[in-house]
This record gives structure tokens, sequence and C-alpha cells, in this order.
């Protein structure tokens, strides 16, 4: 698997990614997204930061999220697909979308099964809040 990686590129989401996305989305078992289909396609299509992994014609991983380009970047999802992991693909898109914006501090949230990749990654752990519009 290690050649795989060889392989992979990155480029611009397009629309026609979608299904690929929401597909990696069913199999990570992200039920937010997956049942808000149609929200998640409209943040892919109004976000500036969008970008798709491709190995040969199979969508491998995405990284979606927001930027001001000067100084947050915030990372929404990242995902990349349970063969393709421990390869660098990941590591190699986060590098790829901060190159885009090199200015920018890189910003996520991680959850417990995510958090030690991060921390390998040298990420630095703050403290952060969330609340739905629901939850008022």
């Amino acid at each position: 698997m290690k050649d795989q990686k060889a392989r992979i590129d990155f480029r611009a989401y397009t629309e026609n990614d979608f299904e690929g996305i929401h597909q990696l989305n069913i199999q990570e078992e992200w039920k937010n997204l997956v049942v808000k289909k149609e929200d998640t396609k409209s943040a892919w299509d109004n976000s500036n930061i969008a970008f798709v992994a491709y190995d040969g014609d199979n969508l491998v991983g995405y990284i979606r999220g927001i930027t001001d380009g000067h100084i947050s970047l915030f990372v929404c999802e990242l995902v990349i697909a349970q063969p393709y992991r421990g390869f660098g693909v990941g590591t190699d898109l986060l590098t790829f979308v901060h190159k885009q914006f090199p200015k920018t501090r890189m910003e996520l949230l991680a959850n417990s099964s995510s958090s030690s990749y991060y921390e390998n990654q040298k990420f630095r752990s703050f403290y952060g809040f969330r609340k739905t519009f629901e939850e008022w």
C-alpha cells in the first residue's frame, strides 16, 4: 500500500465529487452529514477550502473548511478512506491546503479517535465550544 501514496492526486472539489464524498461520510458514520445530505452539499458548494484526493478514479479522501486567507484556516472535515490511512495521505492533504494559505494558523476539532493523529502531527490542543441553533 505504500506505493498507493505516490498515485494520490489532490485537486479542487467539483460538484461531480459530491456522491463520493457522501459515500465516505456514510462509511465514517458521520450521521449529521449523511442525514443532512443537501445541506452538506451546500456547505461544499460554499466553502473556500474544498479539496479531494484521488487514486486514479477512486475518491480516497477529502478536506473541507473555511479561511479568511490571512489569520485563520478552519478545517471542518478531513476524511481518508480506511484502506489509505497510515500512509501519509491525510498529512499530505493538510499540508497541501495549508500551503494554499501559508499566512494562516490551521485550526480543527478532533474526537477521541482522531486526537492522537493530530497530536502526532504536532498540533497544539486548545479548548473550544459547540452549540447548534436548536440548543438555544
